[in-house]
C-alpha cells in the first residue's frame, strides 16, 4: 500500500511541476492559433496550426512585414491574423494596385516590393491613411479575399497578440518564418 501511495505521490509532483511550466509558457511566451479563412493564402491555408510569439512585444515594436495575430478591434472575441504593412505615424495609400509608404525618413514615399509573399496579385482599394502613435496597417497576403484594415481602419498595438514563429501543421509544410526583404522603391 505505502508503494501505491508513493507513486500515487510522484504522479502528482510531476504533474504539478508540468503544470508550474506549461501554464505560464502557454498563457505568455507562445501561444498555439489555427488559421481559419483564405486571407493570408498564399502564405498560409486554412487549418495550418501556427506557434505564435507573445513575448517579443513586450521587448521591442512590431516590424514591416511580420504577420501577426491580433484580437479583431470591432469584435475582441475574434483572433484575425495579417501581415504588417503601415507602422505608427506613417501615411499608408492605397491607389492603382500599389500601396504607397510615406514617413519621416521618405518623406516623398516610397513602394513596396511584396512579390516574395503575394507573387503578381494585386492590392484593390482606395485609401490614404495617417496612423496614430501605436496604430498599425495591417493587410493579409490575398489582397482579394481579405478584410484588413482597408476596411476597418488602423489597428491599435494594444490588440496584438504576437507575431507567427512557426507553421507546424501541415508537418509536410512545416517551417519557421521570418521577415521579408522589402526591395524598397522611391515614388
Amino acid at each position: 500500500m505505502k508503494k501505491i501511495f508513493s507513486i500515487f505521490w510522484e504522479f502528482i509532483q510531476v504533474i504539478a511541476i508540468s503544470l508550474i511550466i506549461i501554464i505560464p509558457v502557454r498563457y505568455y511566451i507562445v501561444q498555439p492559433f489555427f488559421v481559419k479563412g483564405a486571407s493570408m493564402e498564399t502564405s498560409f491555408q486554412d487549418g495550418d496550426y501556427l506557434i505564435v510569439d507573445e513575448l517579443s512585444y513586450h521587448l521591442r515594436n512590431p516590424k514591416r512585414g511580420e504577420v501577426i495575430v491580433f484580437r479583431y478591434p470591432n469584435d475582441p472575441s475574434q483572433f484575425y491574423i495579417k501581415r504588417i504593412i503601415g507602422l505608427p505615424g506613417e501615411t499608408i495609400q492605397v491607389t492603382d494596385d500599389q500601396v504607397n509608404i510615406k514617413n519621416s525618413k521618405h518623406p516623398e514615399g516610397f513602394s513596396l516590393n511584396e512579390t516574395a509573399y503575394l507573387g503578381v496579385g494585386t492590392t484593390p482599394g482606395n485609401i490614404t491613411k495617417t496612423l496614430d502613435t501605436n496604430s498599425y496597417f495591417v493587410m493579409g497576403d490575398n489582397r482579394f479575399h481579405s478584410y484588413d484594415s482597408r476596411g476597418w481602419g488602423e489597428l491599435d498595438g494594444k490588440f496584438i497578440i504576437g507575431k507567427v514563429l512557426f507553421r507546424v501543421w501541415p508537418i509536410k509544410q512545416a517551417m519557421a518564418f521570418s521577415l521579408p526583404q522589402y526591395g524598397i522603391t522611391g515614388n
